[in-house]
């Protein structure tokens, strides 16, 4: 979210930002917002000014009784039930308008960085760079489900009638495969200096406004019923809200933590053919990063956080690469987006397995996260990026590791997490 004054200040700019977004529809937002908030500064200005005055009225009231003149004191009491009522009105239409102003702040789009390239869409994002060697093997490979069945490791079916469409039982070694690509990217952060955390799975709605926009919020929590509690989708949304409303001392900076989580999403809409199985369904597991730092360190973590996925990934034998999202493809609060994708042999193409945001100050002032700085408080920036999210990184992982005949190698770095496994068998 930015700042009202930065608005007020700079209004062509952010019109511009907002059809570099192609959101032409929120370009009259800016000259809305603009006027609300002059008439709130106005009550404010003169909300303080009879609030002021208070005390000096009341004591010529004072003064005016003590010489006798109670037609004078009955003149300024008068006046201050006038002015009472009048502060009343004021009050109540600063608190309005100042909810008029916030609601359209929270709907105009964060300013992304000068290197975004301006584009409508994912179909416009630019591929920036490739790593390991995108093979294709000379056997056909199966559809990642049919690889699991063949280890005897997820049962759709059973799901489907425990819990409905979305669902799994991952089993038997596919499981353990599972576990063992988190702990190991648990361990990959931690060698990086990051602090490992288990957050809470559930936060309140002000975390939820706090960290994204109402429309994501829409496409994506479950709401938990009676409760001022969602679950959580992603754990960057309880890390980052880990620090609302506090004042992080200037010293303490960067914050760097790894944190496991399930996530929980609805994930609506209808998909096609090569995202049935397990590459999108309503609960998964992810290893994430995130880090609160200072303005000008942002854009070194930035680099070093998309970088440190991409060395995972490489480090188990799976091929990617990085992606560099257009304007039309951020979310509303983030300054700038890495997509990082991995090869699927199979489908002879990549397919997004993580993504890194820079989200400038827009998540700090929304949940008034603070910096105790030697020149006074500020807001710091917040980033947040995938490690793994299995089980679709599952499928990039069978796929680029799988032999002609059905085994699956087991990369060197993965087996002290396998029990020393070099390949899982075909049942």
């Amino acid at each position: 979210m930015l700042d009202v004054r930065f608005v007020r200040e700079n209004p062509e700019l952010v019109k511009q930002n907002i059809k570099n977004k192609f959101q032409d529809e929120k370009l009259p937002l800016v000259d809305e917002v603009i006027a609300l908030d002059a008439q709130c500064r106005a009550a404010k200005t003169e909300a303080d000014s009879l609030r002021s005055n208070r005390n000096k009225i009341s004591k010529q009231i004072g003064y005016f009784m003590a010489q006798g003149k109670p037609e004078e004191a009955g003149k300024i009491k008068e006046q201050v039930t006038a002015n009472a009522k009048r502060l009343a009105e004021l009050e109540a239409a600063e608190a309005e308008l100042s909810e008029k102003v916030t609601k359209i702040m929270m709907t105009i789009p964060n300013i992304i960085d000068e290197s975004v390239p301006i584009g409508r869409d994912d179909s416009e994002n630019v591929e920036v760079m490739r790593y390991g060697e995108s093979t294709v093997p000379d056997f056909e490979i199966p559809y990642h489900t049919e690889i699991m069945e063949s280890f005897g490791g997820i049962d759709i079916e059973s799901a489907g009638r425990v819990a409905g469409n979305g669902f799994y039982y991952l089993m038997g070694d596919i499981a353990r495969l599972h576990s063992a690509v988190i702990s190991y990217a648990r361990d990959f952060m931690i060698d990086r200096g990051f602090t490992y955390c288990v957050p809470p799975f559930m936060i309140r709605s002000n975390v939820v406004t706090g960290v994204m926009s109402f429309a994501e919020m829409d496409a994506m929590m479950y709401k938990i019923e009676g409760e001022d509690l969602y679950l959580i989708g992603t754990s960057e949304h309880s890390m980052i809200g880990k620090f609302i409303d506090t004042i992080i001392p200037e010293a303490s900076l960067p914050q760097t933590l790894t944190s496991y989580s399930p996530c929980f999403r609805k994930e609506k809409g209808a998909h096609g053919i090569e995202e049935r199985g397990v590459y999108r369904i309503h609960q998964f597991e992810k290893q994430e990063m995130i880090v609160v730092c200072k303005p000008e360190d942002s854009k070194m973590w930035f680099d070093k956080l998309w970088q440190n996925t991409v060395d995972l990934f490489c480090s188990l034998d799976i091929p990617v690469r990085t992606l560099e999202c257009c304007s039309g493809d951020l979310a509303d609060l983030k300054v700038k987006s890495v997509d990082v994708e991995a090869w699927s042999p199979r489908q002879k193409k990549y397919f997004e397995v993580g993504s890194c945001s820079n989200l400038g100050e827009a998540q700090a002032r929304r949940l008034k996260i603070r910096v105790r700085g030697e020149g006074g408080n500020y807001l710091p920036h917040t980033l947040n990026n995938t490690v793994v999210a299995p089980p679709r990184m599952l499928i990039a992982f069978l796929e680029n590791n799988l032999n002609a005949d059905g085994s699956v190698n087991i990369p060197e770095v993965l087996r002290p997490y396998m029990g020393g496994k070099a390949k899982i068998e075909k049942k």
